[in-house]
C-alpha cells in the first residue's frame, strides 16, 4: 500500500508539477529588446513609409516625361510624340466680308433691319485664298441665313452664339465644297451686330 500512495502522490506531483511549471514560466519576466533594437525597427518602418510616398509623388511627375515608347508613335517616345502634338500654331489669318451683311426680316408684321459685320479665321493660307475667291457664293448663303432669323432669336446671346456657329458651318461647308479641308475654319466673328 505504501507504494500505491507513492505512485499515486508521483503521479498527482507529476500532473500539478507540468502546469505548476507552465504558469510559472508565463510568470517570469519575458526578455526584453534592447532599446536601440526597437528605435532600429521604428526607423525602418519609417524610412520605408517616407521612401514610399516619395516614390509614389516622383513617379506620377514622372509620368509626364515618360521616355516609354508609344506604340502608336513607331518608335518615338511619348515625350517627342507629346512635343510633335503641341507644336506652336500657326498664326491666325482674319478675312472681312466686306461690305457688312445687310439683310431685312418681317417680325409680327414689322419689317426690320440686320446688318453684320463678319470676319472668318483661319491658319491656312489656302483656305484663306478660297474665302476671297469665292467670296460671292459665302456672301450668298450668309444672306440667305441671316435673312430666315427672328427678332426672339437674334436679341439672345445664345441665339447670336448659335448664329454665329450655323455661319460657321455654312463657310466650312463651302470651303469643303469646293476642295478644301473644313476644319481648317476655325472661327467665325460678328466683328459689328445692328438691328433697327
Amino acid at each position: 500500500m505504501a507504494e500505491s500512495r507513492t505512485e499515486a502522490t508521483e503521479r498527482s506531483d507529476a500532473q500539478p508539477r507540468d502546469g505548476a511549471q507552465e504558469a510559472a514560466a508565463a510568470r517570469a519576466p519575458k526578455k526584453k529588446l534592447p532599446k536601440w533594437v526597437l528605435f532600429a525597427v521604428i526607423g525602418v518602418v519609417v524610412l520605408l513609409v517616407i521612401g514610399g510616398g516619395v516614390y509614389a509623388f516622383m513617379s506620377k511627375k514622372g509620368d509626364d516625361t515618360e521616355q516609354t515608347v508609344d506604340p502608336k508613335a513607331k518608335g518615338k517616345t511619348k515625350q517627342q510624340a507629346a512635343k510633335k502634338e503641341t507644336k506652336p500654331k500657326d498664326p491666325a489669318i482674319y478675312t472681312a466680308f466686306d461690305p457688312p451683311f445687310v439683310v431685312n426680316f418681317e417680325d409680327k408684321g414689322v419689317v426690320r433691319f440686320l446688318q453684320v459685320t463678319v470676319q472668318v479665321m483661319t491658319r491656312d493660307p489656302k483656305t484663306a485664298e478660297m474665302f476671297k475667291q469665292h467670296d460671292p457664293v459665302i456672301r450668298n448663303d450668309l444672306l440667305l441665313m441671316l435673312g430666315n432669323q427672328t427678332l426672339e432669336t437674334l436679341s439672345s446671346r445664345e441665339g447670336k452664339e448659335k448664329l454665329r456657329e450655323q455661319a460657321r458651318g455654312a463657310v466650312a461647308n463651302i470651303v469643303k465644297n469646293e476642295g478644301g479641308d473644313p476644319k481648317t475654319v476655325e472661327q467665325l466673328y460678328f466683328t459689328s451686330f445692328v438691328m433697327q
